[in-house]
């Protein structure tokens, strides 16, 4: 796999990089994404590139100015202290083409390449076209003759096969970015050959949908510690076949109210801070009680305390735990906070990723 972080920068200079990014948040006050790709569109512009910024929001089925980069364009031309070309285009598409208009593509890059003093640009959402997420090979194309090369530092998309993220490496030079770069290595260093003991944390909801990362794991892993909504789910088969497994520790004690289990208990979360503070690595995905309701928030804090003190290389990821870690100011002592939710849990279950696959 080529990165960015190795390429000389003589061939960057002058040239127009399409970076694709994820910028897909419900909230524009959630900043974490747009702060994670900074560092590497500042290194680009650093380096004389111009830079075209490629991203999508949620799932429209049309398109849709609630689920439009505009603002969120704002948002990074206000980090960057520098003005940035927003692009619409799309208005002119067809929701339904895969690839748009041959015209209007041409226009875009028109506007691109006539442009001399700005040097960031943002495309309307992908998703405002069809091909997107349809891996369109028509669409790849046409965003391949927007740029001269193309950086992928959308770790957080990289398991879907979309047009943006797969299709397009055939058509231009392609590179990993710089998060997309510090992703790999965090999720390598702490499941390939983990400094022993490795201890995982697995919360959240759907806990029948962690269970490949049980099977892939459970041979490098000591224990791994489950949350309360384990109980929730009891009558899966999957979920019983997870609380078979002796390395797979359930709760003890927990806070239950009308037949559903809310929180970790406080024996549950001493065994569970034991056991984190004698680990040397640790991956955590999901919160272990419902956090949302101050009143099932303890397990939480208790457990994310204990392994923002450890001295153990961690990993920490998921929407839900990465925002309580960024909510809580606990973001200093982590070697990897993962923009990843679904691609985090494929990657630790062993799976390849489209998008990580399609740039080596």
């Amino acid at each position: 796999m080529k990165y960015l972080s190795n390429l000389n920068k003589k061939e960057l200079n002058g040239k127009t990089s399409l970076l694709r990014v994820d910028l897909n948040i419900k909230s524009l006050k959630d900043h974490f994404r747009i702060d994670s790709v900074l560092p590497t569109i500042k290194y680009l512009l650093k380096n004389s590139s111009k830079v075209v910024i490629l991203s999508h929001r949620g799932r429209p089925n049309s398109i849709d100015p609630k689920l439009s980069l505009r603002p969120i364009a704002k948002i990074i031309s206000q980090k960057l202290k520098s003005k940035i070309k927003f692009i619409d285009s799309f208005a002119d598409f067809n929701f339904s083409t895969r690839g748009g208009s041959a015209f209007g593509w041409k226009k875009i890059k028109k506007e691109i390449d006539s442009e001399k003093k700005v040097k960031v640009f943002v495309l309307e959402n992908l998703r405002f076209l069809s091909g997107e997420e349809k891996n369109s090979n028509n669409l790849a194309k046409k965003l391949a003759s927007l740029g001269d090369l193309y950086i992928n530092d959308a770790f957080a998309v990289s398991h879907r096969k979309n047009a943006s993220v797969f299709a397009i490496t055939k058509h231009i030079k392609s590179y990993a970015g710089l998060l997309m770069e510090k992703e790999i290595a965090g999720l390598t260093k702490a499941t390939k050959n983990p400094k022993q003991p490795l201890i995982v944390v697995l919360g959240g909801t759907k806990i029948d949908t962690k269970i490949n990362i049980v099977k892939n794991l459970n041979s490098r892993t000591k224990f791994f510690l489950l949350g309360s909504s384990i109980f929730n789910e009891i009558k899966n088969p999957i979920v019983k076949n997870i609380i078979k497994n002796k390395k797979c520790l359930i709760p003890i004690d927990f806070f239950k109210r009308n037949g559903k289990f809310f929180d970790i208990g406080p024996e549950t979360i001493v065994l569970y801070k034991k056991i984190i503070s004698e680990a040397n690595t640790i991956i955590w995905n999901g919160p272990v009680g419902m956090f949302e309701d101050k009143k099932y928030s303890k397990g939480t804090a208790k457990i994310a305390s204990a392994i923002i003190r450890s001295k153990a290389f961690k990993v920490i990821g998921g929407g839900e735990t990465a925002n309580f870690i960024l909510n809580n100011k606990m973001n200093k002592n982590i070697d990897l906070l993962s923009t990843g939710g679904g691609a985090m849990l494929d990657f630790l279950a062993g799976k390849k990723l489209p998008g990580i696959e399609a740039l080596k």
